[in-house]
């Protein structure tokens, strides 16, 4: 029997990496935030890899952090291992990615809900929500019979969502780690009118490390210079950046490939029992053995998952097989001879919706004032959960203060890239953040994402003054130190020359500005530095983003000239109303994609698969000849 319970501002259902972003969002811009999870301790889980970052996920990180939210030190608090990727490779992919403590995260993470003001955290399941009457334009109701109202719902349930998990032939309702699904939810969107799919994923074996012969394996250290995730952390010398564990390294052989295949058809990936699509660049080992058959062995990482526990994660060993075949699979790999699992491998299929259904708002297009977060948007990773509920918290708070909501261009940010593939170009399989995916990523760099969204951080109001003025610090530092190493020159002298010559470099005959010297790839600031007398006492990584743009000078100028173009395209908006079967010199195809999509400037139209350079023609055209329609009509609303 349903009862009246209370009434909110905003309310999140789930609290994994996105639900938790988007309450804290919330309640810190001041608006009544309730988040619901189906069990109190799998709050902010990590239920498959026990790390965050890695490449292009690391920049994720740093961009939650930048706009003031707490994956990025919650992460810097519990991390047991940190390695900075692709270090030998250009500046635009270096990602932080950090081994963590998954107990202890979950338990940060926990704890900030509880202490934040303005937000209630409680243990429900959510079986249905529906629309309402009034300011309150949302009901959800509990499997208690509880009614809740809110003014904005965000949906980020994660893998949770009709959950069910596949071993082998044994298939039940679950959600991960031996938790509930939600059962009701799904069946409830469906009856809504949302567009729901079915995607799956899956997680490796949990072993005992005691059964581990590490004398086979090879050993992977963390860094020795330590790079934290978040800007706070960055500012506090005192804050202790300690490894304390290491990784392993082994392989997969000859005998773990033919033990696969062997038993494939055991597989309810290759037996058709699974109807969800699995993740393209995260593969489980049977998908990797038939997938890539010519490969003799594949990569896997042995990392702990804490410093309380002998559990260790095998990264790179997903399946979905049957358990005696996983204890034969395994124990065929060098160093894991008689290992023992603690949790078997699994697979888990799950509801999600079609992001073509949103806006760039991360709000429904066909429901005011419900939004998406998350695995729910079709999406992968906690990196890209987390980076989606912060915008989506943001958002719904701005929609309940009456404030226009945020969007995050894809020139901006790799959130902004993210959210733009989502909900412009869709997902036909659970969506993965790559470098690959920014045409602008050389500016997307991780150690400039506070120059580029810590500002808007602080004008939304979720990024206090203090910080910022931090961050102002750091600006004029940066600024200081590029018209330093413009303005100062470095005389020609044995010492200077002998230093080049060292370098492999050529020597100079006149003085010469050390931003020509720093400008020579065989040169950097430390090399340099017995020759730079009057280099400031300002902190290292300073210097690390000023030589990145010297270096790379002509490379960003071109992309931001290409980022202006873009700009100026999506400056260019579209009517949501707008009939575009009424405009002449479109192509079927095009009307098709553009009716369905309903993008909200002529650049996101130039996104769309389908859509021409001979179509955006016609549409800059039709805006030409109806922008002081198009403007009234703005004007009225």
């Amino acid at each position: 029997m349903e009862y009246i319970a209370e009434n909110y501002d905003v309310a999140v259902i789930g609290a994994g990496h996105a639900g938790t972003e988007a309450a804290l969002a919330s309640a810190r811009l001041g608006c009544a935030t309730v988040i619901f999870t189906i069990n109190m301790d799998a709050v902010g889980n990590l239920p498959c890899n026990p790390s965050i970052g890695g490449t292009a996920k690391g920049h994720l990180v740093r961009e939650v952090d930048a706009l003031g939210g707490e994956m990025g030190r919650a992460a810097d608090d519990t991390f047991i291992q940190s390695r900075m990727l692709n270090r030998g490779k250009g500046p635009a992919v270096h990602s932080l990615r950090a081994q963590i403590d998954r107990r202890k995260y979950s338990a940060r993470i926990k704890h900030a809900l509880e202490l934040q003001p303005h937000l209630d955290l409680k243990q429900a399941e959510i079986i249905e929500i529906r629309p309402s009457k009034g300011e309150f334009r949302w009901q959800l109701v509990t499997k208690m019979g509880a009614v809740y109202s809110a003014k904005c719902v965000i949906i980020a349930t994660g893998t949770y969502l009709g959950g069910r998990i596949y071993v082998g032939d044994v298939a039940f309702e679950g959600g991960p780690d031996g938790m509930f699904a939600a059962t009701c939810l799904g069946k409830c969107l469906r009856e809504l009118g949302l567009p729901c799919r079915r995607f799956k994923t899956g997680t490796p074996a949990r072993i005992h490390r005691a059964s581990i012969d590490f004398s086979h394996l090879e050993e992977q250290a963390g860094d020795e210079e330590i790079t934290p995730f978040s800007y706070d952390t960055l500012e506090n010398p005192d804050f202790p950046l300690e490894n304390k564990v290491v990784c392993h390294v082994t392989w997969t052989n000859e005998r773990t490939k033919q033990i696969i295949l062997d038993n494939i058809h055991r597989s309810p990936l290759y037996s058709g029992k699974i109807d969800g699509i699995g993740p393209r660049y995260c593969p489980s080992i049977e998908d990797k053995i038939v997938r890539f058959s010519e490969k003799e062995r594949h990569q896997l990482f042995i990392e702990p998952c804490g410093l309380d526990t002998e559990e260790m994660y095998l990264q790179g060993a997903s399946s979905s097989l049957p358990e005696d075949v996983q204890i034969a699979l395994y124990r065929s790999i060098p160093g894991l001879e008689h290992v023992k699992i603690m949790r078997t491998a699994y697979a888990i299929e799950y509801d999600c919706i079609d992001p073509l259904a949103l806006r760039a708002t991360l709000e429904c297009k066909d429901f005011p004032g419900l939004y998406g977060a998350g695995q729910f948007n079709g999406s992968s990773g906690y990196e890209e959960a987390a980076a989606q509920g912060i915008v989506a918290g943001i958002n719904a708070a701005l929609s309940v203060l009456g404030r226009e909501q945020v969007i995050f261009p894809r020139s901006g940010s790799y959130i902004g890239t993210l959210i733009d593939d989502l909900v412009t170009k869709g997902v036909a399989d659970p969506y993965r953040m790559m470098t690959s995916r920014s045409e602008y990523r050389l500016i997307l760099r991780q150690d400039n994402a506070d120059e580029r969204l810590m500002p808007l951080g602080h004008a939304i109001g979720l990024v206090s003054d203090e910080r910022y003025r931090q961050f102002l610090t750091r600006t004029e530092f940066k600024k200081q130190e590029l018209k330093r190493v413009r303005d100062t020159a470095i005389p020609a002298s044995e010492e200077v020359n002998s230093l080049l010559v060292s370098h492999e470099t050529t020597p100079i005959n006149n003085p010469v500005r050390l931003i020509e010297l720093l400008k020579r790839p065989e040169l950097n600031y430390q090399a340099l530095e017995p020759v730079d007398s009057t280099r400031p006492d300002i902190p290292p990584y300073i210097f690390e983003q000023v030589e990145v743009e010297i270096k790379y000078e002509g490379y960003i100028k071109r992309q931001q000239a290409m980022i202006d173009e873009a700009n100026r395209l999506e400056a260019k908006k579209l009517p949501a109303d707008m009939d575009y079967s009424a405009i002449t010199g479109l192509r079927l195809e095009a009307i098709e994609k553009l009716g369905k999509i309903r993008p909200e400037s002529i650049g996101q139209a130039s996104r769309i698969s389908g859509v021409s350079p001979a179509d955006i023609s016609v549409l800059l055209i039709w805006l030409a000849k109806n922008s002081h329609q198009s403007h009234a009509s703005d004007s009225e609303r």
